[in-house]
């Protein structure tokens, strides 16, 4: 059974930094891409960030470009999303998600199979 846990969300004030974790289990997720997504308040679940198996590639979705960063460590099954000048509007749930198979992801909710509960992250202006 593949399962994905989020951590290291929190209150944090506009313009601080947070790290998130997303540790799997239940297989080794070396040859599978995977994701974050994000789902504020009234709002549809949206694509953050993608990395590929190998960490050599990754996508980022326009809001975030040049703030946020995934990368991901392979032996702790393990992928991390760095946030720094953190803005209001990144408020919301933090989803990290991955495949079920080795194949191609992007930035649709249904390139992925598996999904973590999420972790909260909260920006005060």
């Amino acid at each position: 059974q593949v399962q994905l846990v989020e951590s290291g969300g929190g209150l944090v004030q506009a313009g601080d930094s947070l790290r998130l974790s997303c540790a799997g289990s239940g297989r080794a997720f070396t040859h599978y891409n995977m994701a974050w997504f994000r789902q504020a308040p009234g709002k549809e679940r949206e694509f953050v960030a993608q990395i590929v198996f190998s960490g050599g590639s990754t996508h980022y979705a326009d809001a975030v470009k040049g703030r946020f960063t995934i990368s991901r460590d392979n032996a702790k099954n393990t992928v991390y999303l760095q946030m720094d000048s953190l803005k209001a509007e990144d408020t919301g749930k933090y989803y990290c998600a991955t495949t079920a198979g080795p194949r191609p992801s992007g930035s649709k909710q249904s390139d992925y199979d598996y999904w973590g509960q999420g972790t909260q992250v909260s920006v005060s202006s």
